[in-house]
């Protein structure tokens, strides 16, 4: 058995010590299949953990994650082990799978070779964060140890099958009962003109909500027609005008730049915001700004004195689940990625947005009351998917 560390001063590594992600990653390379049960995870170590895989020997990997399934799952990293968990099954790598039987802590990597005979063992402290640091484990110290006894070897593999069989875990995109915990959108953080309100103060106003709402659908293409030209799938898109043709021929259009257009049928009905009218927004996660409705029709509804606070809103909560990936250059992203689609949509569970008046006001500095409505990014209701 031998000793690995933590790499973190003061107690840097000596001569002849090794860390423990730098050990994951040379018995990686060894392996035909690798075998994992941690308690947790993290979304950048999902990613790294695909890409040591790919660019490794290795042609198997099992995944087991221990404590999300009764404490709740962060929604960055269910999404990315979702969109991993496919890609292994389509490429017959392998699967992430979820222990639902009791709540797991261990941490144990277990390595193969091409005879199916395992070679190594690492056990230890370290969750799977360890193979990719980050500002919140960058000083997080581990010890574990790695060992190639064929008895404990033999031993902590059998474990790791125990950990894996159906009375113990299920893959993950068999769960239907999953709780999500919502990530925290800090795209509108320290941006002029949005506050951010407490949770009471946000709940106060949902109680005063009255049965003036309007349900507002989002329109955004289908992953696969998010190459197509047509004004109809981007320019004319409610979260992807970024995409249309830049107003400057040196600059492109800010990612967060949306432009939420409303249909006339509900435009018209009794009780939607007048046009030019400005009134205060309190959104469903705690922000609140001023709002109008503008433009040909009252058809669009924007934030007032920022045309990338909707964007922001939006779009922050959708990267803050790890669906997308904010994008510097919109001109540049010739594949699209950073297009918002309806399959995003889908896994976010939400593609309308609700608009709620409620009976308070909220005062400005001249003493002006404006009305106050809620806003809610919200899954369709059957009644109100209108496009």
């Amino acid at each position: 058995m031998k000793i690995l560390y933590s790499n973190i001063l003061p107690m840097g590594l000596e001569d002849g010590q090794m860390s423990v992600a730098d050990c994951f990653r040379e018995q990686s390379e060894r392996a035909s299949s690798i075998e994992i049960a941690v308690g947790y995870v993290s979304k950048a170590s999902l990613i790294e953990l695909d890409e040591i895989i790919r660019a490794s020997n290795t042609r198997k990997v099992i995944l087991t994650i221990g404590m999300y399934y009764v404490e709740g799952i962060p929604e960055a990293i269910y999404h990315t082990a979702m969109a991993i968990n496919e890609r292994w099954i389509n490429d017959g790598i392998g699967e992430i799978r979820l222990v639902r039987a009791f709540k797991y802590h261990g941490k144990t990597y277990v390595f193969y070779n091409e005879k199916g005979e395992v070679i190594s063992v690492i056990i230890g402290s370290a969750n799977l964060g360890v193979i990719k640091l980050e500002a919140s484990n960058r000083r997080q110290y581990e010890l574990s140890a790695i060992t190639e006894d064929p008895t404990e070897c033999n031993e902590l593999a059998t474990h790791i099958r125990q950990i894996q069989s159906p009375s113990c875990s299920a893959r993950i995109d068999t769960f239907t009962d999953l709780t999500l915990i919502r990530e925290v959108n800090t795209s509108l953080t320290g941006i002029d003109l949005v506050e951010q309100i407490t949770t009471s103060q946000t709940e106060l106003y949902k109680k005063h909500m009255t049965d003036i709402s309007f349900i507002l659908p989002i329109k955004v293409p289908a992953y696969a027609e998010r190459h197509m030209d047509d004004n109809r799938h981007y320019t004319k898109s409610n979260l992807n005008v970024s995409y249309a043709a830049p107003r400057s021929a040196r600059k492109s259009r800010d990612w967060y730049e949306t432009q939420f257009t409303v249909n006339k049928k509900i435009t018209t009905q009794e009780g939607y915001p007048e046009k030019n009218v400005t009134f205060a927004v309190v959104t469903d996660d705690g922000y609140t700004f001023k709002a109008h409705t503008t433009s040909d029709g009252n058809k669009q509804f924007s934030a007032v004195g920022d045309e990338l606070i909707m964007g922001r809103w939006i779009k922050g909560r959708l990267a803050a689940a790890g669906l997308v990936t904010p994008v510097n250059d919109t001109q540049a992203d010739r594949d699209r990625q950073g297009m918002i689609t309806k399959e995003m949509l889908s896994a976010y569970g939400c593609n309308t947005l609700v608009l709620t008046k409620t009976t308070q006001k909220m005062e400005e500095e001249d003493g002006t009351l404006l009305d106050v409505w809620i806003l809610s990014f919200e899954a369709a209701k059957d009644e109100g998917d209108d496009e």
